[in-house]
């Protein structure tokens, strides 16, 4: 029996989904890391975590499968976005990586956009904010130039575990899309932005699609884990890629909603799009395809919040048990969700959330349903700028993550979306996309669609949207949209005021 590995690179663990021919999952396991941040706002990681951690997972994985080591035929990696890896000479690490979750350069972002932001956003059709790659850069010229004298080479974090692996660097389209210093339509690194900020071309890696063999696993790795095969090492993709992958949206007939501590909305985009920085758009890990992406901060969060706020002691089921008891609307009560700011569609770090409308009938389970609601709306506002851009509707949306565990929630999303909402089989998340990058890669289908046929499993319940609620959630929606430009300079002030 043949197999291919996701390697699955996240912020604080890496999985390895270890995959069949049948699209079935034959075995999974997963280490742990941690982020140190060495000063207020640092998130860094040495990258040394990345490769001990997998060296974890390849063993437990050798292990646990009998056959790991003669079936074995290929490897590719899903991986954290924009983080900043840096070599310096002999390929030695110059500093620690910069995370994406790193907010330390608000100034260098502010600089950037000040100076050359129509232009970037022309280039790589997004504003540059604290997570990408470039401020990371910029704050290394400005505030470690020592280090940045020695850099050779800057890589992403996936691409540095592939380089330990094979011996070999490089970077793909949809991770080098989110980096701000991509071309989006030429599919190259910009001339004009390296230029622009004095970074020297030689030390960006070649560019290659997801699909690519970018090596093998080298001699010492394959004697170490007993792999009889040469494993053919493909290039995988962004996390929020190959998530999306993962859950079969490979045609822009289908959408992906995805609930964790922050949400997700994202899309299938056959063409170039230029949504002026409202929603962020990248090179997807499908050839020649590109995907966009509205982000709310606080989606899972926001429940959490409210949770150990007011219904300590609860489990979840028992503070949303009674929400199917209210009608849509949570008779008058709204949530806005930008209780740690927000992203799509404002970029508001200023902006925090409320509950308008309260009066005197409202009780917990009116707040709850609230919460749901106004979580849902904030998604819809990707939703929304996706579809007029498009001017289409969604066939179907699929709901993964904390929203697609409840059955109230699930209909309020069909609802609110006026799509019918389906739910995968298991979630694997993104290491199912990199798995699928290695079966494409290696031969095993033509394409994703064939893929997807196979690796891709849904439930056979479906959720579709009640004509009443469709229409109450129109009008109820509009009255959210009023809700930031009503309340922006109140947060601000108040931000002030607690200073």
């Amino acid at each position: 029996m043949s197999y291919v590995l996701g390697i699955d690179l996240g912020t604080s663990s890496l999985k390895g989904i270890l995959m069949n021919k049948a699209g079935q999952v034959i075995a999974e396991a997963s280490a742990e890391y941690d982020i140190d941040s060495p000063a207020p706002g640092f998130s860094e990681q040495h990258p040394e975590y990345w490769v001990v951690a997998c060296e974890e997972v390849l063993t437990r994985l050798s292990i646990e499968v009998a056959d790991f080591g003669a079936e074995l035929e290929a490897i590719s990696f899903s991986g954290q976005m924009h983080s900043l890896v840096t070599l310096g000479d002999e390929d030695t690490l110059a500093y620690p990586a910069i995370l994406w979750n790193d907010v330390r350069t608000t100034k260098q972002c502010q600089q950037i956009m000040d100076t050359f932001g129509e232009t970037i956003i022309e280039i790589t059709k997004n504003i540059v904010l604290e997570g990408f790659t470039l401020p990371k850069i910029l704050w290394l010229q400005q505030n470690k130039p020592e280090v940045w004298e020695k850099v050779r080479k800057i890589m992403l974090p996936k691409d540095y575990l592939a380089f330990i692996l094979t011996g070999n660097m490089h970077c793909e389209y949809s991770d080098a899309a989110g980096t701000s210093l991509f071309d989006i339509e030429k599919r190259e690194w910009s001339a004009a932005i390296c230029e622009k900020f004095a970074i020297d071309m030689s030390i960006l890696p070649p560019v290659v699609s997801s699909v690519e063999q970018v090596g093998v696993v080298n001699a010492s790795y394959a004697k170490r884990f007993g792999l009889q095969r040469e494993v053919k090492v493909f290039a995988g993709g962004a996390d929020n890629a190959c998530a999306a992958l993962g859950a079969g949206v490979v045609n822009e007939d289908y959408a992906l909603v995805s609930l964790g501590t922050s949400g997700v909305f994202s899309s299938f985009e056959a063409e170039i799009s230029n949504y002026k920085g409202k929603l962020h758009f990248f090179n997807h890990v499908i050839p020649n395809a590109n995907y966009s992406m509205g982000v709310t901060l606080a989606a899972g969060n926001s429940l959490n919040w409210f949770k150990n706020t007011f219904g300590k002691g609860l489990s979840f089921a028992e503070l949303l048990a009674d929400v199917y008891t209210v009608a849509p609307g949570s008779e008058g009560l709204l949530f806005t969700p930008y209780i740690v700011g927000e992203r799509t569609p404002h970029i508001d770090s200023k902006i925090r959330g409320s509950f308008i409308g309260i009066d005197t009938r409202h009780e917990l389970k009116h707040f709850a349903r609230a919460v749901l609601e106004g979580i849902t709306f904030s998604l819809k506002d990707a939703q929304v700028l996706m579809e007029e851009a498009k001017n289409k509707k969604f066939k179907q949306i699929i709901s993964v993550g904390g929203g697609a565990k409840n059955a109230d929630w699930m209909q309020m999303q069909a609802d609110i979306f006026n799509a019918e909402i389906i739910r995968l089989e298991v979630e694997q998340g993104p290491g199912v996309g990199a798995c699928m990058i290695a079966a494409v890669g290696n031969g095993w289908f033509e394409d994703f669609e064939a893929c997807r046929n196979i690796f891709v499993q849904y439930k056979d319940a479906t959720f579709t949207p009640r004509e009443e609620n469709v229409q109450k959630y129109e009008q109820l929606y509009d009255v959210y949209t009023q809700v930031y430009p009503a309340t922006k300079t109140i947060c601000r002030n108040l931000t002030d005021f607690n200073r």
